[in-house]
């Protein structure tokens, strides 16, 4: 699969799913890549916090990669970049704020010297051999949200990232209609668009709204404020920190991750009236009512400030003449997490706020009429829609259809699509899958690893040891250990016949010693079974004595 004269798109991540977004653009035998995120474990990864994309497509077409372009700072955009970039041994591509990320990520992994990164300024042009780009800036929940203009000789991408239309974002100045027509007027061949919020039929709402509602709510608490939201999402943190001004309260940040945004925000010119920081010492001692606290772990993440402040496992602590407002969006998935917190401020009577009571969060995410209004501006002969599970990229597939977009195609991860010439059109399959990092192991997250932990974790594990002499005949009685196994009570009963059910199997001989581990393991797990309707995994150990 080398490009040949033609344009290709391949959607390595984020096609299909929500999070951990890579595209490749190809032409002329060459590649790029826009973005390189990740996305968070679930429980059908025991163990594990964070999934990565599996880039063996392109690695074994490393050579014909030119570079790893970058549209903004949230992890399902770069997340993945210290752990798979050096590997592909390409420049980075970003602007500064996005760049300064990525910088701390390359430098809390060593990884500075071996990876180029280049700033770019926004609206400027560069080229990556046969490609031509330019950033193009979008309102979005964090600093330097871009599109990207993609230039080849097959015709002009326009690639949204992630975006929204915001008459009042707060921090940045996005492109404004009559910039977003002109670039329409030049002549669009494909737009590759968000999904994520397709099926609102309101648009996604103001920052600038946000910051009324916020101020309200605040100005009126009588006592400390704790406000939790996404780290990345500097314009709210811009948000709170004219409302500490205004309403005369001091500012407490709880979280390393917030600490970073807003120290790198404000290191490349952003975030320059955020006032000065308090610790948590002085926090708990100024009069309650003077104190605003913005704090990580609005997601449910048990280590996060707001799990611990919740467990009265933190220097900070709140009581019933306090207020919560969770100023973010319920990620899906994450409900069970968020509800467990949630129910541990309650029972200290601490009163929660949350988006469904006020105005205290939009989404960075286009809604239906937003997407009308850029299908109006750009005016593209294709329409292929990504960042979205397969119900998203349908139903905006559908919207763009029904707008009158000529052309629109329903691609997901590893689907090759030729662009142009005569697209769209699906001309092949590529491999694609996740990786897993497991403490400090990059592995497989279909790999023979994690499916050994997820029949463990829903069935259990014995193990068994038994010991034989020279002339092939067992010595004492095996020995057993478990873990998960439902039997409480009838532990010590359930041990004694597992024990005699590898015995009388030990007994019974084999000549092979496989053939004679797995009788053992299936008498072990019989006995399991019929105890308490369940297969667990078994190992046998044999050893000579």
């Amino acid at each position: 699969m080398t490009p040949k004269n033609e344009l290709l798109f391949l959607a390595l991540g984020g096609s299909g799913e929500i999070g951990m977004n890579v595209n490749l653009y190809g032409t002329q035998g060459k590649w790029v890549m826009v973005d390189c995120g990740m996305t968070f474990g679930d429980p059908y990864y025991p163990g594990i916090e964070l999934v990565l994309p599996e880039l063996e497509f392109i690695e074994d077409r490393a050579d014909d990669l030119l570079g790893i372009v970058l549209t903004h700072g949230h992890e399902d955009h770069i997340g993945a970049i210290p752990y798979l970039a050096a590997d592909l041994g390409v420049p980075l591509y970003a602007t500064a704020f996005t760049a300064g990320l990525i910088y701390r990520k390359l430098e809390e992994a060593s990884l500075t010297e071996q990876v180029e990164l280049n700033v770019i300024e926004p609206e400027t042009d560069f080229e990556l051999g046969p490609f031509g780009f330019r950033y193009i800036p979008l309102a979005h929940s964090i600093l330097e949200g871009n599109a990207l203009v993609i230039e080849t000789d097959h015709g002009r991408v326009f690639h949204t990232g992630d975006w929204k239309l915001d008459p009042d974002p707060q921090t940045g100045t996005p492109t404004s209609p009559e910039e977003m027509k002109a670039i329409g007027d030049t002549g669009i061949l494909a737009l590759v668009c968000d999904s994520t919020n397709v099926f609102n039929q309101k648009d996604s709402g103001s920052e600038g709204a946000v910051k009324a509602g916020l101020g309200e709510i605040i100005s009126e608490a009588t006592g400390r404020v704790l406000v939790t939201t996404f780290a990345s999402n500097a314009a709210r943190l811009q948000t709170l920190g004219r409302i500490a001004n205004e309403t005369g309260r001091k500012v407490c940040v709880a979280g390393r991750s917030l600490n970073r945004i807003i120290d790198t925000a404000k290191a490349v010119g952003y975030l320059k009236d955020f006032p000065p920081t308090i610790d948590f010492d002085e926090a708990m001692r100024i009069p309650a009512r003077e104190l605003l606290i913005i704090a990580t772990g609005g997601q449910g993440e048990s280590r996060a400030a707001l799990g611990r402040i919740a467990e009265d496992n933190h220097p900070l602590t709140l009581d019933s003449g306090d207020l919560i407002i969770f100023s973010s969006k319920q990620i899906p998935g994450n409900e069970l997490a968020i509800g467990r917190i949630q129910n541990a401020l309650a029972e200290k009577q601490i009163p929660i706020i949350t988006d469904r009571q006020a105005m205290v969060h939009v989404s960075g995410h286009p809604g239906r009429p937003e997407l009308a209004k850029m299908y109006e501006w750009i005016r593209p002969e294709i329409l292929v829609p990504v960042h979205g599970e397969m119900r998203h990229m349908a139903e905006q597939a559908r919207f763009g259809a029904s707008q009158g977009i000529p052309k629109t195609i329903v691609q997901q991860n590893g689907d090759v699509v030729r662009l142009a010439p005569d697209g769209p059109k699906i001309i092949s399959h590529e491999r694609v899958g996740r990786l897993v990092l497991d403490g400090d192991t990059i592995v497989a997250a279909d790999g023979e690893a994690m499916n050994e932990r997820r029949r463990i974790g829903q069935r259990g594990l014995i193990a068994v040891t038994v010991a034989f002499g020279a002339d092939g005949k067992m010595r004492g009685s095996p020995s057993f250990s478990m873990a998960g196994i439902p039997v409480e009570e009838d532990r010590e009963t359930f041990i004694d016949e597992a024990i005699e059910a590898a015995a009388n199997a030990a007994r019974a001989g084999a000549s092979d010693p496989e053939k004679l581990r797995e009788a053992i393991r299936l008498a072990v797990r019989r006995m399991a079974t019929h105890w308490t309707g369940k297969k667990p995994v078994v190992n046998v150990s044999l050893m000579e004595v």
